[in-house]
């Protein structure tokens, strides 16, 4: 039987202050806010652009997309962390989503660093400035020991970022039907 990395299934309960801290933030360029249902209509237009989509494995109905801020609900209500929604600084436009969340992979519990971005917003370093501020959440604030992060083996705009945040690339895997690489950052 696989171990999980961290034993969150015992419900950790974070200070207030530091639950504050996590639901929303800000980075240089972005504002981040906990991912709730309002923000169902920009995650629809996300997942049916085609463009970004194509990153991620392919267009999801709307089914799937409520079905992914369901489960981000369930996720941030047992393990006190999960996806936020980003949006420029300046005007307010949705960027994207990211964050952490747990996720099986090949038989093994791990946390996963996540991010997607609408296309207007690719090669500007947001992907990465996100994930700086995420991986500080996660190492300095939860205390994990390490996250993971994977990709499409297609996609080069993200493994250049995984590999600007430090990850490491361990192995390729096969995730959702498709082949992927599979990077890990350990503190």
């Amino acid at each position: 039987m696989v171990q999980p990395i961290l034993q969150i299934s015992d419900h950790l309960s974070f200070p207030k202050i530091v639950m504050q801290l996590i639901e929303t933030f800000s980075t240089r360029r972005l504002l981040a806010e906990r991912l709730c249902f309002q923000h169902l209509n920009e995650l629809y237009r996300m997942h049916q652009d085609q463009q970004v989509m194509a990153t991620l494995g392919g267009v999801r109905s709307d089914e799937a997309t409520r079905l992914l801020i369901l489960n981000n609900l369930n996720h941030w209500q047992q393990y006190e962390f999960g996806l936020w929604v980003f949006r420029d600084k300046t005007n307010h436009q949705f960027v994207g989503r990211a964050g952490l969340r747990n996720i099986n992979v090949e038989g093994n519990n791990e946390i996963e660093l996540a991010y997607a971005l609408m296309a207007n917003f690719w090669g500007k370093g947001l992907a990465t400035e996100m994930g700086e501020e995420i991986l500080k959440i996660g190492f300095e604030l939860l205390n994990l020991p390490e996250i993971v992060c994977f990709t499409l083996t297609t996609n080069k705009a993200s493994q250049r970022v995984m590999e600007k945040l430090g990850f490491k690339y361990e192995r390729d895997i096969i995730h959702a039907n498709l082949p992927h690489l599979f990077y890990r950052l350990t503190v």
